[in-house]
Order: C-alpha cells, then structure tokens, then sequence
C-alpha cells in the first residue's frame, strides 16, 4: 500500500546513548547482557520493547532517538515520492548530505532503515558511507517455520520449551502480555523477517478453535508494528476433527464452506492474517490424497479460499513412500505431473536438498523442473542434523551453497536464488522459509552461537548476495566485540565450522547414517520401523563398498537434473567428490584424485574433521579476554563437547564401515578410543525401538 502524504522527523542524536557493556584493563567485557538474551543488540545493551503501544513509525523514531551515537543528524522520512522500486518494504539511505536522509513508502521501510542504520554504526561501516544506499528485499515473504506443538514442546527444538505459552496468553488484554513477544518480534524485523508461523507443520487440528485463534490475534497484534505477519499451518483434516464432518475431501461441498468459513473467520480476527502452511500426505499427516484427489485439488480448495483476503499457501514438497527405491526422487515424481495445475497463491515449499536438511545435499531437482508453478526454499535454522544446541555450525555457507546452485534450468544463470526470486520465470509471490531455531530459553536458541543462524537466516533473506564472511562478522562485532583480534578468528571459524562438521559428520555424500530417531550422533547399524529411516538405505555399505548407486545404471535419480549436471554427476570422473557417494557406489579400492583409495580418503577426511573441532576450542581460548566470562565458558563447554563427538563419530562409523572394507585405519589417523561393540549401545535420551536401554557415552580425551 503507498503512502501519499509526506511526513519528515528530524533527530538530534548526538551522544544519546552511551554504551552500557564497556571494556576494563583486560579487554574483557562486563558482565551485562553475558546470558545471551541481548542476541545481536548487546553491542547496543537496547532495552526491552512494551509489549504493544508503539506504532511502526515510532518503534524507527526510538531506534534512533536512542540508540543513535553519531553527530549527524538522522532525518526519517515517509514519502509517496521515494522511488517505486523500493516498494513496500524497501528504503533509500542518502548520506551525501549534512543530514543523513532515510526514506521509504511505508513505515515498516523506515523500521527496516532504522536498524540498517544501527547496524552500520555497531559495525563500523558509517565511514564507508557517502552516496546513496538503496535496499530492496529479494523476497517478499521471509517467513520462519515454528515447530511448536500446542503443549510446548517443540519438535526439532533444542532451546527449551516453546516460547508460546498458549496457557498464559491473555487475549482479552494484549498488553498484559509477556514482552518477551515483543522482544522476538523485534529481533525478527531487525534482519527483514516479516513471518511467522505459530505452530509445528504436523498440526493439531485445534490451533483453528475460536479459544486459540483469540490469543493468535493477540500475538498478531503485539508483531504487527514489527511488520511480522502471522500464519499458522494447518491440519488438513480440520473439518473432520473440529466440525465432525464425514470427510475432508477437498472438493465435498461442505468441506470447502466449511473452510470458507474459517478463513473468514480467522481474518475478521487479524486483517493481515499471511495465509497457511500445510503439510499433506507426508509421514502419516492427512492430505488431499486420502480421498483420490491431489496436492493440486488440495492446495487450491485452501487457496480460493484466501484468495478474497490476500492470503497464501505454502504446500510442502517433503513427501516420501516407504517402499521407494530412492527416497531422494519423489517430490519430482510426484509434484511434476501436477505442474501448472496450483492456484497463483499457492507456492510450493521444497527443502533445499532431496531427502532431509542433511549436512551436505545437491540442491533439490524439483527446483529446476516447474515451468508454471511457483516455487520456494525451505532452509532449517535448527540443526535437527548438525550437532542439534551442542555444536557450533554457522549455516549460511550451506544455504548460500543451495541458492547459488545452477539448475541450467534455463540455460547457465537459473539458479535455485533467481528463480524463488521471481528472476527466471514471473511469479505474483516470492518467499523463502526457514525452520526455526528459538526456544524459551534465556539465549533463545540454545547455543550462543545458533543465535548467528537465526539472524543470518534473516539477513539472506533479506540479500542472498551477502557473503558469509560479512554476516558473520556483522553479527560477532554486534554480539560480542568489534575488537580484530576477536572477530578475525572467530569469524573465520565460524565460516569453516559447517565444512568441519560435514567431515567428521559425512562426508564424501554420506548422508543420513544418524542415530534416529533423535537424529543426533552415529548410528549408520540402526534399525527402524521403516526402511527409508535405517541409515543403511542411504550408506549401503558392503564388501563390495559403500554409496548409494543413483546413476543410469542405479535409480537414475540424476536424470531429475539438466544437462549439464545430469552427465557431471552420473560420470564418476567427473561428479565432485563433495557428492561422490551420493551419487555412487563405489568399492573400498576406488582411486580418488588424490591418489589414495577411498576407505583411506574417508578416513582422512573423518580425521581432519576432528582436528577441525579441537582447533575450534584452541581458537576460542585464544579470545577470552575479549567475551565475558558466563559466554566463555558457555562457549568454551560446547566447544569442547563438539570435538569429543567429532571422535565418537569417526569411531562409530569407520569401525562399522570396518567391518566390510577389512582396511587398516591409514597413517595420519589416530587410533580408536572406544570399541565398536560399546558405541552400538549408546543412544542419547531416546531409546531404541527394539532396545530400551540407554548406555552413557564412555568419556573421550581431546589430547
């Protein structure tokens, strides 16, 4: 919506702020703000937001009436008259002047200003500043994907409890409210966020009831002067549970009024309600093929429905049979056929990789295949794979990694970025979404440093140009100290962190060799009540090696890529040795480029992960003086935890490995520190399916 009238605030802001976490003789900081709740705002110590009150435009005038440190003056202004590419949520920064100019066609722009500013200020990046900043979001809905269940627990959550407390909400009177609502809201727009969905993608029904759609207005209300729109995602067999109807057949007459109804319903209570996200037929949820139809009938009964009130559905691409062959190939099988067939407010959600948020995967083919349906990434901020709280595993290399991925689907340039971007094809929406990481704890994501995934999410998001060093650094010189000393380390271990952790994790394309279902730690002998959950439906390791064969002549899942990929990946000479295995079974002998055999190349690579991890813990030692102590030793413990599973991983999984190539551990890596026969038993807080017994996990040495 366009602003026609002109409004101009001028602030004098010179010195309003000083810093409350300052250094003493040691470079150390105080101890203000070291639990971590402060996230990216420590630098600036921001106190808590009310709970409701201010407008958008007054949140953007206390950031800089606050918090603004420089000399100059910061004028804001709201003009119909700045430039129509900036759009709605885009601002111009002009710093040619005596005065610096911000300028947008809405308020939540000038929010979005507002923190670009402080965010140049906190970096050091004023200085570099002369001209014109224009800045424009790649995305138009930068959504999170809460997986909250209505009981607090949060599936794939590892920061506590869910930061909803439905019990305490009080939707007669907003304000009453926790500000920690507030605060989150905060942290969202303060990196362009402009989403969220409430509740875990395998919903319960009673999240559409008129008791929890009240205190979901209430939330809406405290977000929306942060520009964050709710959604929810929904149970497909909603008219079933809550209307006791006798189907949820997407094209039964009283199931679509059924749904009409409830929609009204749900925007008369929150006007700028963003739409649904669903998950359908896919790990038992119901779904639209329950009654013969398809994810099409589905999708659009739930979009015709919205699309009076400008809602959206982002329908899950994550779908996979039991008895297929090869997981990795059905959200192409099943979604391509239906191509051309959704709603233009229907997107389809699709993970960046095949199978599921692994530490490394090729980029999803179904992103290179749609000619008219509109797509969207789905990255995870949580690390379900990587460590869950416990490891430090910066995450933008590996999105940036998916997004820069040439589908060729178009010719050279089609990559999964431009085209969820709108780029290669013209779509009405744009979206990104990202698997939430923020829990109740006081840190918010459990581990200091999830905290970087969160706002990098949003930042990409936001400008999927950005490097992972620049975030990175944004983000440690507004969370801990502007001092090099500091931020060039541990920068740069933070860039290398995901690349180590898909070393001592898998390497080489394994993939899913985990302990489930808890999916943390080795377990590539586990068994489960399907075969696509066992890890060796994935490894296939055996005497006459080890990789899962998606060639030609195997699944022919590389037939679902273009050309060039298509021959690249299917050609063992030519398939990058990052995705060998993903892509190939090969034998325990097999020459990789660097001479040696493939067992001693996995067994280095394992090796190099752990050295990776341990210099980790050496590096953070290096800038004790520079973080408070509670983070240290917050850090420093995690850290250390981190390289000691790097060892069970490699021991666990070259041991069992082992057991088929017959090979000797080869010079370079150290020798096992527990047995095999020890390391089966062990399992972290879930138990077995077949054995309930849960081992502890015998002590590892870093030394």
């Amino acid at each position: 919506m366009r602003i026609k009238n002109l409004t101009s605030i001028t602030f004098v802001a010179a010195g309003l702020l000083a810093l409350a976490s300052c250094s003493n003789n040691n470079n150390t900081r105080t101890t203000i703000g070291d639990d971590g709740h402060l996230l990216w705002f420590n630098s600036l110590q921001m106190e808590a937001p009310a709970t409701l009150g201010p407008t958008t435009l007054q949140i953007a005038q206390e950031n800089i009436a606050k918090y603004w440190k420089s000399d100059r003056k910061v004028d804001l202004k709201l003009n119909s008259e700045a430039a129509a590419e900036l759009g709605t949520e885009g601002f111009e920064i002009d710093f040619s002047g005596a005065n610096i100019c911000a300028s947008a066609n809405s308020e939540v722009g000038l929010l979005y200003a507002s923190y670009e500013l402080l965010r140049l200020q906190e970096t050091d990046g004023l200085a570099a500043q002369n001209g014109k900043l224009t800045s424009v979001p790649a995305f138009e809905r930068r959504v999170l994907n809460h997986w909250d269940n209505l009981d607090g627990t949060v599936e794939r959550g590892f920061a506590g409890h869910s930061l909803w407390k439905w019990d305490e909400i009080n939707a007669n009177d907003v304000a009453a409210n926790s500000n920690i609502y507030a605060e989150y809201a905060r942290a969202n727009a303060s990196v362009g966020i402009n989403g969220t969905v409430l509740n875990n993608v395998n919903a319960n029904a009673d999240i559409l009831t008129e008791d929890y759609l009240l205190k979901v207005k209430a939330l809406a209300e405290i977000f929306r002067p942060y520009g964050l729109k709710v959604y929810l995602s929904l149970n497909f067999a909603a008219p079933k549970h809550l209307a006791n109807l006798e189907t949820s057949d997407p094209l039964d007459n009283e199931v679509v009024a059924w749904w009409n109804a409830k929609v009204a319903e749900i925007y008369k209570l929150i006007p700028d309600f963003g739409g649904f996200l669903v998950k359908a037929n896919s790990e038992g949820q119901s779904g639209p093929q329950d009654y013969g139809r398809t994810h099409a009938d589905g999708a659009n009964m739930i979009a015709k429905a919205l699309e009076p009130f400008g809602g959206i559905v982002m329908w899950r691409a994550f779908v996979y049979d039991a008895k297929s062959p090869d997981r990795a190939k059905q959200a192409v099988e099943e979604f391509m056929p239906l191509d051309g067939q959704f709603a233009e407010n229907v997107l389809i959600q699709i993970k960046n990789g095949p199978v599921d948020f692994q530490p490394r995967e090729p980029f999803s083919p179904l992103f290179g295949q749609f000619e008219k349906t509109q797509a969207m990434v789905e990255v995870q901020i949580t690390q379900e794979y990587l460590g869950h709280s416990n490891h430090l595993v910066y995450l933008h290399p590996m999105w940036k990694e998916c997004l820069d991925s040439d589908t060729y689907e178009r010719g050279e340039g089609s990559t999964v970025g431009a085209i969820t971007e709108g780029k290669v094809m013209p779509y009405k929406y744009t979206a990104i979404a990202g698997v939430s990481n923020v829990g109740n704890d006081r840190n918010w994501c459990g581990h200091h440093f999830a905290q970087a995934n969160w706002y990098a999410y949003g930042r990409m998001a936001w400008n999927p140009e950005l490097s992972s060093e620049q975030i990175a650094n944004e983000w440690l010189m507004q969370t801990f100290s502007k001092e090099k000393k500091f931020v060039e380390p541990v920068g740069k271990l933070m860039v290398a962190s995901r690349e180590a952790c898909v070393k001592y994790e898998m390497p080489l394309g394994l993939h899913h060799t985990f302990k489930g279902p808890d999916h943390y730690g080795p377990g590539p002998w586990d068994r489960s009540i399907r075969p696509d959950w066992e890890p060796a439906y994935y490894h296939k390791a055996a005497a006459d090696g080890v990789g899962f064969d998606r060639t030609m002549n195997g699944s022919g899942a590389v037939a679902q890529y273009h050309e060039p990929l298509q021959s690249l990946y299917n050609n063992v000479a030519t398939c990058p040795e990052n995705l060998i295995l993903w892509f190939h079974h090969l034998p325990w002998d097999y020459k990789m480029k660097s001479g040696r055999t493939l067992w001693d190349e996995l067994c280095l690579t394992f090796q190099s992960g752990i050295n990776d991890a341990r210099s980790f813990v050496d590096i953070w030692n290096s800038v004790e003086q520079y973080v408070d102590h509670q983070r240290f030793a917050d850090v420093k413990a995690k850290l250390e935890r981190q390289a000691k599973d790097a060892i069970w991983w490699r021991d666990a999984t070259i041991q069992y490995f082992q057991q088929f190539s017959g090979m000797a551990l080869p010079e370079g890596c150290q020798p096992f520190q527990q047995k095999l026969e020890k390391l089966m038993k062990y399992r972290i807080g879930i138990t077995n399916y077949e054995n309930p017994k849960i081992e502890t996990l015998p002590e590892y040495k870093l030394e």
